[in-house]
């Protein structure tokens, strides 16, 4: 059976989903004879003109992971897609902004302000930012363009298929390259990972506590037996989808929600604030503010890993 050519890419994330391929240990054989591999610039030595120099729609899959921050990365997205038959959002990032759209909680002009002139190791007097073109005696030397929103790649380009996780597990990324060899894909548009959400697929036991106090993971030692939210940890579990084999929960920790919402839910943060709401040990509204207040960073926590694909999408700034 003749190899499917692979293109696999890394734009605004940690580098995490490329490494994760890794973590399937021996069975990365089982992909190299299934797989040849056309594009992964982490991996070997590849240029964009040798993407540029191939036949449109050649790549029969490609793996892009990481959000759109800057234009070469959008350039390259676009790129890509035109060499693509199949694209996929690989990773968290991709699917849904991921951390890096956490930046969309400011903007450019103020994280530049923060970066290059505020923190206390900087030394800046004369206030220079980065500029995406500058002559030097060599010639002209280049940068990309700093976007002032972070994007899903889905609201660059069209995706056909998305493989969530933070990064995916080795198991999700074996099913998903099976029915890639099998040619047993879903319908596009489908997410290669569980439908319903992780609490589905939890069996910790729910016995309707009401909580009084939030705890931050450090603070105490949960049961492993009982639900984590519960418990007064904040797990997403309610609004994160299933398919992670409940890899957090298992060793006692909450759920942080980096697959992304179900296809029940909307949006995550909401529903996550719906349900830790839900679950206050009050009628009171100045009570239960009071127990939500204890959150060091709501926004951050709720949105952690979706802010770019949800209903908020971004902060609306002065000057943006």
């Amino acid at each position: 059976m003749a190899k499917f050519k692979l293109a696999q890419y890394w734009a605004a994330s940690c580098g995490g989903c490329d490494v994760a391929v890794l973590d399937v240990h021996e069975k990365i054989l089982d992909i190299a004879e299934a797989a040849e591999l056309v594009f992964w610039p982490i991996a070997l030595d590849f240029k964009y003109k040798d993407v540029e120099a191939m036949e449109d729609k050649s790549i029969d899959v490609c793996l892009f992971n990481g959000a759109i921050r800057n234009s070469e990365q959008k350039h390259v997205a676009e790129l890509l897609r035109k060499k693509s038959k199949v694209m996929i959002a690989f990773g968290a990032c991709a699917c849904y902004g991921g951390i890096p759209g956490l930046a969309n909680f400011t903007n450019r002009k103020e994280i530049f302000n923060t970066v290059y002139k505020e923190t206390l190791s900087t030394v800046n007097p004369e206030g220079i930012f980065p500029k995406t073109s500058i002559e030097v005696p060599e010639g002209e030397v280049t940068l990309p363009e700093f976007f002032n929103t972070v994007k899903t790649l889905d609201q660059v380009v069209q995706v056909e298929y998305y493989i969530p996780g933070c990064p995916p597990t080795p198991k999700t990324i074996l099913n998903a390259i099976d029915a890639i060899v099998k040619n047993q894909l879903p319908p596009i548009g489908s997410t290669l990972a569980g439908k319903k959400t992780l609490c589905d697929e939890c069996d910790r036991k729910k016995e309707e506590r009401k909580i009084s106090k939030i705890y931050r993971s450090h603070e105490i030692i949960p049961d492993p037996e009982i639900c984590l939210l519960e418990q007064g940890l904040i797990c997403c579990g309610p609004a994160t989808r299933s398919g992670c084999e409940t890899r957090c929960i298992n060793v006692n920790m909450p759920c942080r929600g980096c697959y992304g919402p179900s296809d029940e839910v909307s949006d995550q943060g909401a529903k996550l604030l719906s349900a830790v709401g839900s679950l206050a040990d009050s009628n009171d509204e100045e009570k239960i503010k009071e127990i939500l207040d204890e959150f060091e960073d709501p926004a951050g926590l709720f949105y952690r890993f979706s802010l770019p694909a949800s209903l908020l999408h971004r902060k609306t700034m002065k000057g943006d």
